[in-house]
């Protein structure tokens, strides 16, 4: 078995980090932030209509999903008031139900 020893220079405005440093930093950019629906609408590339009927609307999510029962999704209750997300806890709600969100049963 041979050893090959390389030399790779990173440039200055760049840093190397461990995959697992990277993800916790990604989800640590979540905390403390709540998304809009638009901003749902950016990170799903799906419309406010499709995400309502496939996501929030949803009989098997939606109990989970709304505040009022202890979730972390504001449901507007009249005219004019603005849904409200959790980032942190919807991120990993659309990553762990992905493939029921997308057509798959349980």
């Amino acid at each position: 078995m041979q050893n090959l020893q390389i030399s790779v220079q990173i440039p200055d405005n760049l840093v190397l980090i461990e995959k697992v440093e990277y993800e916790q930093l990604q989800q640590e950019r979540l905390l403390g932030t709540h998304w809009t629906m638009k901003d749902l609408e950016t990170r799903t590339n799906k419309k406010q209509e499709w995400l309502k009927e496939h996501v929030l609307y949803q009989p098997k999510f939606k109990k989970q999903l709304d505040i009022a029962n202890g979730g972390f999704v504001y449901y507007p209750k009249k005219s004019g008031e603005k849904w409200a997300f959790q980032a942190t806890k919807m991120a990993q709600f659309l990553d762990d139900n992905f493939y029921l969100i997308y057509g798959g049963t349980k």
